[in-house]
C-alpha cells in the first residue's frame, strides 16, 4: 500500500504543478496587455495548451519509476485511484485533479481499458464541487448616479495605464442602458446590484469585464470590452447585454481566455448562470481547461445516450472526401471519422489531416474555426447505429472501427459542434438571410486570412452556420498557414491555341493559388455567387491576399471583435450627462 500512496502522491503533485505554471501563465496576461504585447499573448497562448501534455509526460517518468512492474497492472490502478481519490477529498480543484489522474492512466495504456474502478471515468465526488459564487463577483449598487456607480466600477478594473477618456465611456455605457435596458428592465429600485467577476477575462488583444445585473428577481448579463489603443491607455469599446452576446463571447470557435480563478468551477458556475444553453463543458475549455472540458463532455454524452433512444445516421449534407461524419437527431453534436482512404483527388495521409486538426487546436481560432474534442477507443452502444451509417463506416473507415458483442469501439474521432451547413442554410434562406450570411461568409475568410490561416478549399458545404448566425469553418484537411501561399495572376494567353487551352497553358507551383478561380466556390449557387461578389469581391484579387500577407510579416497583429462592429463606441470625446 506505501507504493501506491507515493504513486498517487506523483499524480496528485504533478496537477499541483500544472495548475501552478497555467496559474502563472494566466497572471501575467494583465502585464502583456498593458505592455500590449500581442505577440507574447499569442505565444503564451500556445505554450498553455501544451503545458498539460508537458506535464502529464513529465509525471509518467515518475510514476513508472515508482510502479516498477507493476505500472501495468490494474488491481495497482484501482487501488492507487482510491488513494487519490482520499487524497483529493475536499480539494478546491478536484475535478480537474481527477482529469490529470485519468490523463496519466492512458499515457500508461495508450486509451486502452478505461474503467471507472482504474480511473474517474465518473467521479463520486460529483461533476464540480459545491462553488459558492458569490466569493468570485463584486457587487456594486445604485446608490447615487448610475454615472458614479460605473464609474466606481471602471476604476476598480483599473490598469497600470490610464482609461484614454473615462467620461466619455461613462456617457456611451449610459445611452445603451437608457436605450436598450430601461424600456425591458425596471433599473429604478433599491434592490438592483451590479455582480461584477473580480478579474478581467485576456484573450487576442481584447480585456472583458464580464457580470450580470439584477433587479426584482430577474438578471441580464453584460459584457464591457476594453481596448488597448497602443498610445499608453485603454477605453471601453462598446457594452453587450444578454445570454447571446456573452455566448457568442465564450464561443467554441474561439481560443481560450487567461483569467485569474484559483477556483474555476466558481466562475464555470458563475457563467454557466449568464449562459443557460451553453455547455459546462465548453464553458471549462473557454477557460483554457479543455482537457476537463473533454471530461465533462464525455459524463454528459454518456448520460444523454443513457436517457434517449434515437439512432445514430449519416450527417445531413454533401459527403466529405476525407471525413465521415454522423450525428444523432437528438444530440447537438457531430462525430467525425477520418476515412481509411481519400476520394481523388484528395492526396495525403492521415497523419497530415491529424496534424491539420492539432494546428486548428492551437491556433488563434478567431471566432471562425471550430474547435473539436479528441477521443481515442471511444464505446457506443451497437444498437444506436443505423444499418446506412454502420454500411458506410464499413466501406470507407473500416480500420477505424470495432465490434465487441454489443459494443462498437471507434479507435479515433472528433467531436464538435453541430451547425447547419452553409450550402443547406442557403437553400431556404430569405433574401436578408442570403445577405446576412454572405457577408459572414466572406468575413469569416478574411479574418482566417488575418490570422495567417488560408483555408484552401473554400466550398460553401465547408462552413457552417452557428445558432447566431455566424458562419464558421470546419473542414481542415485543406488549411495552411497564409505565409506559405504564393498567390499569383492568371498569365494572359499569349496565343489562341493557349486561350481555348482545358489545362493550364502556365506552370503551377505546390503552393500557388490564384483567387480568380474562387469563383468555382459557388458552382451551382449564382444567387449567392452575386450577393458576395457585390459584398466581397475584393478576394477575388491577388493584391488583397499579397496585402494580407505583407501585414502579417510586418508584425501587425489584428483585431478580432467577438461583437458586431456596428456596436462599437464612437470615441470622440462627449460631455458626461449625469443619469439619477
Amino acid at each position: 500500500m506505501e507504493r501506491r500512496k507515493r504513486f498517487a502522491r506523483a499524480i496528485l503533485n504533478g496537477f499541483e504543478s500544472y495548475f501552478a505554471d497555467f496559474q502563472n501563465i494566466t497572471l501575467a496576461a494583465k502585464s502583456r496587455f498593458e505592455n500590449a504585447d500581442w505577440h507574447g499573448m499569442q505565444q503564451v497562448s500556445t505554450e498553455r495548451i501544451d503545458l498539460y501534455k508537458a506535464k502529464v509526460n513529465n509525471v509518467y517518468q515518475y510514476v513508472e519509476l515508482i510502479a516498477g512492474e507493476q505500472l501495468h497492472d490494474f488491481e495497482f490502478w484501482r487501488e492507487a485511484r482510491g488513494v487519490y481519490e482520499r487524497l483529493i477529498e475536499g480539494h478546491n480543484n478536484f475535478e480537474i485533479a481527477e482529469t490529470f489522474f485519468n490523463s496519466v492512466y492512458c499515457a500508461v495504456f495508450k486509451h486502452r481499458k478505461i474503467r471507472n474502478e482504474y480511473a474517474f471515468v465518473f467521479s463520486t465526488l460529483g461533476d464540480m464541487p459545491p462553488a459558492d459564487v458569490s466569493k468570485v463577483y463584486r457587487t456594486y449598487r445604485l446608490q447615487d448616479s448610475m454615472a458614479s456607480l460605473l464609474r466606481n466600477l471602471l476604476e476598480d478594473y483599473t490598469f497600470s495605464i490610464p482609461y484614454e477618456d473615462l467620461d466619455r465611456d461613462i456617457t456611451h455605457i449610459i445611452e445603451v442602458i437608457d436605450s436598450y435596458l430601461m424600456p425591458r428592465f425596471d433599473l429604478s429600485g433599491s434592490d438592483v446590484e451590479y455582480q461584477v467577476l473580480e478579474h478581467h477575462f485576456y484573450r487576442n488583444k481584447g480585456a472583458y469585464i464580464v457580470g450580470r445585473i439584477v433587479a426584482g428577481g430577474e438578471s441580464m448579463p453584460f459584457i464591457l470590452p476594453i481596448l488597448h489603443n497602443e498610445a499608453g491607455a485603454v477605453y471601453v469599446d462598446t457594452v453587450l447585454f444578454g445570454s447571446d452576446m456573452v455566448s457568442v463571447l465564450f464561443s467554441f470557435t474561439r481560443s481560450y481566455f487567461f483569467v485569474d480563478a484559483t477556483i474555476p468551477s466558481q466562475y464555470v458556475l458563475f457563467l454557466q448562470q449568464l449562459m443557460p444553453a451553453k455547455p459546462i463543458s465548453e464553458i471549462y475549455s473557454a477557460m483554457g481547461y479543455n482537457k476537463h472540458g473533454k471530461t465533462y463532455f464525455h459524463r454528459c454524452a454518456y448520460r444523454h445516450m443513457e436517457s434517449t433512444t434515437d439512432q445514430f445516421n449519416i450527417a445531413p449534407g454533401i459527403k466529405g472526401m476525407v471525413m465521415c461524419v454522423f450525428t444523432l437527431p437528438s444530440y447537438d453534436f457531430v462525430f467525425k471519422i477520418i476515412k481509411d482512404k481519400f476520394t481523388p483527388p484528395k492526396d495525403m495521409t492521415r497523419q497530415q489531416v491529424v496534424d491539420k486538426y492539432n494546428l486548428v487546436k492551437r491556433w488563434d481560432r478567431v471566432g471562425r474555426m471550430a474547435d473539436t474534442q479528441e477521443f481515442t477507443n471511444l464505446a457506443f452502444a451497437r444498437e444506436r447505429f443505423s444499418d446506412e451509417l454502420m454500411e458506410e463506416l464499413h466501406t470507407v473507415a473500416p480500420s477505424v472501427i470495432e465490434e465487441h458483442g454489443k459494443a462498437l469501439v471507434i479507435k479515433h474521432v472528433y467531436v464538435e459542434r453541430r451547425m447547419t451547413p452553409l450550402n443547406l442554410y442557403l437553400q431556404g434562406a430569405t433574401e436578408e438571410q442570403l445577405m446576412d450570411v454572405m457577408d459572414e461568409y466572406g468575413n469569416a475568410i478574411k479574418q482566417l486570412a488575418a490570422a495567417n490561416i488560408f483555408p484552401g478549399d473554400m466550398l460553401l458545404k465547408n462552413f457552417g452556420v452557428t445558432r447566431h448566425g455566424r458562419v464558421v469553418f470546419y473542414d481542415y484537411d485543406e488549411i495552411v498557414p497564409l505565409l506559405d501561399c504564393n498567390f499569383r495572376k492568371i498569365p494572359e494567353p499569349r496565343t489562341e491555341a493557349e486561350e481555348m487551352a482545358s489545362k493550364p497553358w502556365y506552370t503551377v507551383g505546390p503552393n500557388d493559388i490564384f483567387p480568380e478561380e474562387f469563383r468555382l466556390f459557388f458552382s451551382g449557387n449564382q444567387r449567392a455567387r452575386k450577393v458576395f461578389d457585390r459584398l466581397h469581391g475584393d478576394l477575388y484579387e491577388v493584391s488583397f491576399w499579397q496585402g494580407q500577407q505583407e501585414k502579417i510579416r510586418s508584425g501587425y497583429v489584428e483585431d478580432f471583435f467577438p461583437y458586431r462592429r456596428k456596436f462599437r463606441f464612437p470615441r470622440e470625446p462627449v460631455a458626461l450627462r449625469e443619469v439619477g
